[in-house]
């Protein structure tokens, strides 16, 4: 069920036995972009904690909280590669002699760095 006040939709979704208020501004939903990052953390807060998950959605800052997560995340992943690459001594020489040791390695480092943001971004507040 989907009314209008004062220039902002209000979404009424059946939670169990009750209808639930959605807060939700078109320019709102238009600004944020939540990427795999944001979403992860999202299914976090919902389960784990459920009262912050509530508060952020009334207040109308959910959108523009898991937007920096997903962006802070991002940048992350980026830095610890590049980080991890070099240390571990994965270059571009490495990239052109042997492509798929290459691959692999990139591979490795990718989803150790991954691990890291999801332990310290993803699943912490």
């Amino acid at each position: 069920m989907k009314q209008s006040v004062n220039g902002s939709e209000l979404t009424y979704e059946p939670q169990k036995q009750t209808l639930s208020h959605c807060r939700t501004s078109p320019e709102a939903s238009a600004q944020h972009h939540i990427g795999k990052w944001g979403r992860m953390h999202k299914a976090y807060l919902e389960e784990v904690h459920p009262d912050l998950y509530r508060q952020l959605l009334q207040d109308d800052t959910l959108d523009r909280h898991l937007t920096e997560v997903d962006e802070r995340a991002v940048s992350m992943l980026e830095q610890l590669t590049l980080q991890m690459a070099r240390q571990e001594g994965v270059t571009e020489q490495m990239k052109a002699d042997e492509p798929m040791a290459w691959v692999s390695r990139m591979n490795g480092i990718r989803g150790r760095a991954e691990e890291i943001i999801r332990e310290n971004v993803i699943n912490g507040l």
